[in-house]
């Protein structure tokens, strides 16, 4: 019967797709109990965050010269004073 050598492929690709299926399905049922279960925990101290982000930002998050988005491309948020062009001395 070697026309019938495709069912074995047929049914080989049927069963890789049901484990891939299978799989994905276990992937998403872990990631439900997940976010239940951390839904459910004891939340953390969100009474000092306020702080800590303060702290982290005057830490040196900032780069002095760029705004608040422009560490991410964006734009700036006060323009830079203009600064004079140094000029170099001629040595003539």
């Amino acid at each position: 019967m070697p026309k019938d050598d495709w069912v074995f492929w047929l049914n080989l690709t049927n069963i890789v797709l049901g484990v891939v299926v299978f799989l994905a399905v276990l992937l998403v049922a872990y990631a439900v109990v997940w976010e239940l279960v951390s839904r459910y925990k004891k939340p953390r101290n969100v009474a000092n965050l306020d702080e800590e982000l303060v702290a982290m930002l005057q830490d040196g998050l900032l780069v002095p010269g760029l705004g608040v988005t422009m560490q991410d491309g964006g734009e700036r948020v006060k323009p830079l004073p203009e600064q004079p062009a140094e000029k170099k001395p001629s040595s003539e």
